[in-house]
């Protein structure tokens, strides 16, 4: 991207300035709502004109956006160093999906990290092995092995740090490297730390990831992906994309740009918040083992101090009873805590998973941890005072007692 003026202001300003282009905006703050399937064109010369560009600004229609899927896509790209484009889609798996088969083809080996999010490792095996492509999982904690895994048909690593489950960080920057390096391309599903806790392609991806349902949304109302990346493969994103008829509502992008203003200061409070958490469950008799990144002795700790400069309030961990119903006790007592899907909004989530399911390459959980069937717990932190939230918890473990 070329530099202009605003290349060196930080990220927090940045995402209070980023899309606000003023023919977007006009004389209000916010890009307005544009809903409109059809774009018109002045005459047939405008018409035949508007075919020559394919590219965020220029009016089509409906399925290449408007300014307010125009903004959004804009201020993501502002806040990845490196990154020509963003490309938006309808949901993150959609991101996920749209970004495989963007660099993917009939008879390609694609490398998996072993704790990558359920829905990556179902269209893995599913969907991409449908279309003829090979999917092989690899440890995301050794570094040799994963070197070992390529082959003259691997055209693609799919990354994920840390991950969802598990909260493992792994070396992105040497992977990434090793996968230039061998002809892949290297994906990281970015959607925990987003490119403000995490820069990845200033750290060697190739394509960053997002669930924007997430922590850009923030507000647990809306379903949407992103992928960012440099040319060319922004512009391979794109076309796909297109190709698939990927398209988000107005509507959505206006919600998730609102949120996108303010996720800098969500993700301090609840990283803030969520390492308090961590640091008082590891003094817990009923707690096995607390695997958050930010954490001291988390697998990965060391990276993320490294390659980091942020995290997030999502992190698991593990019981010392292998008394499932008792999880399901401390569960179904927590008050603050609600029990669903997702992370990264304003509330607390709380979740029970069992890894061991989701695992190819390695064992879950590793050797030394609690017993072999060790229960884990996924918990989302969120706004409420970390006071009140440790209070929920504590009523949690008193009804494990409770039979």
């Amino acid at each position: 991207m070329a530099k202009d003026k605003h290349d060196d202001i930080r990220p927090a300003t940045r995402l209070v300035t980023g899309g606000r282009r003023p023919e977007w905006t006009g004389a209000v703050v916010n890009p307005p709502v544009w809903r409109a399937s059809t774009h018109l064109y002045e005459d047939t010369a405008a018409l035949k004109e508007g075919k020559k560009g394919n590219r965020d600004g220029r009016f089509f229609y409906g399925r290449r956006g408007a300014p307010t899927q125009w903004a959004l896509a804009e201020a993501l790209t502002e806040l990845e160093p490196g990154a020509a484009g963003t490309v938006l889609y309808p949901s993150g798996v959609a991101a996920l999906s749209g970004a495989l088969l963007a660099v993917l083809k009939p008879g390609d080996v694609l490398l998996v990290t072993d704790n990558a999010y359920d829905p990556t490792r179902t269209m893995a095996t599913g969907l991409l092995k449908r279309f003829g492509v090979e999917a092989r999982f690899f440890d995301p904690l050794d570094l040799d092995a994963f070197a070992d895994a390529f082959c003259d048909r691997t055209r693609a690593v799919m990354l994920e740090s840390p991950g969802s489950l598990t909260m493992e960080v792994c070396d992105v920057p040497a992977m990434a490297a090793i996968a230039r390096d061998k002809g892949a391309v290297s994906l990281l599903d970015n959607t925990w730390a987003s490119s403000l806790g995490f820069a990845a392609l200033k750290h060697g991806c190739d394509i960053a990831i997002q669930a924007l349902t997430k922590h850009v949304g923030g507000h647990s109302d809306l379903m949407m992906g992103s992928a960012t990346a440099a040319e060319p493969w922004h512009t391979r994103l794109r076309r796909t994309a297109q190709a698939l008829g990927h398209v988000v509502s107005p509507d959505d992008a206006a919600l998730a740009t609102r949120g996108l203003r303010t996720m800098g200061i969500r993700l301090r409070q609840e990283t803030e918040s969520a390492l308090a958490l961590a640091e008082w469950l590891e003094t817990r008799p009923e707690v096995g083992k607390v695997m958050c990144p930010m954490l001291p002795g988390s697998p990965g700790h060391e990276l993320w101090k490294r390659d980091f400069t942020g995290g997030c309030g999502l992190f698991s961990f593990l019981l010392t009873t292998d008394d499932d119903a008792a999880r399901a006790r401390f569960i179904d007592a927590l008050d603050l805590f609600g029990i669903g899907y997702s992370w990264g909004g304003f509330e607390s989530l709380a979740l029970p998973v069992d890894p061991a399911f989701d695992r190819t390459a390695t064992p879950w959980p590793p050797a030394g941890w609690a017993g072999d069937k060790a229960l884990a717990i996924r918990l989302s932190i969120g706004l409420e005072d970390p006071d009140d939230l440790r209070a929920d918890l504590e009523r949690g473990f008193a009804a494990m007692e409770n039979t």
